[in-house]
């Protein structure tokens, strides 16, 4: 594994918050992303405005968002994201969100496990190729090659014919 899913979340962010932007580049979200997970209800409360209108994001948000984006990238869907973001809201909802987690987990597992086969028949393919594009890095199959040659007559021998 090369490393943790959720992005580091400062521990100083700034009493108002950070601007859309700023959060943007620490979440690694785009900025309309941010607004798509805003108007599909992903956060746990719309993000509170500045003076200006401005959307601030504060420490909880971010460290929401960061959650999001670890769900994103075990591959759940947004209207699953949404399920556990309306079970979040809900005081006393532990136990589903356990059971909603878990279950996902399963498609996860499963998920990673055909990607394994997938990778397994791609090696498969791989050292394929290598051998046929490089038959001298392996005598046995070279061997092999020029006698498969020689008996569908393919060889460079003269057999008289003229």
């Amino acid at each position: 594994m090369s490393g943790p899913l959720l992005p580091d979340v400062p521990r100083d962010i700034p009493p108002d918050g950070l601007s859309i932007g700023e959060t943007a580049a620490l979440t690694g979200l785009a900025v309309e992303t941010l607004r798509y997970y805003e108007r599909e209800g992903l956060l746990l409360d719309p993000a509170p405005r500045d003076s200006g209108g401005r959307r601030r994001y504060r420490a909880n948000d971010i460290a929401w968002i960061a959650g999001l984006v670890m769900l994103r990238e075990t591959g759940m869907p947004i209207a699953d994201m949404r399920v556990m973001a309306d079970l979040s809201r809900r005081p006393g909802t532990d136990a589903e969100r356990l059971e909603f987690l878990e279950r996902h987990r399963e498609r996860v597992v499963e998920a990673m496990a055909r990607t394994r086969q997938h990778l397994y028949a791609i090696d498969q393919k791989i050292d394929a190729y290598r051998r046929a594009a490089n038959p001298d890095a392996n005598p046995a199959a070279k061997q092999a090659s020029e006698e498969g040659e020689r008996r569908n007559g393919n060889d460079d021998e003269d057999h008289g014919a003229r």
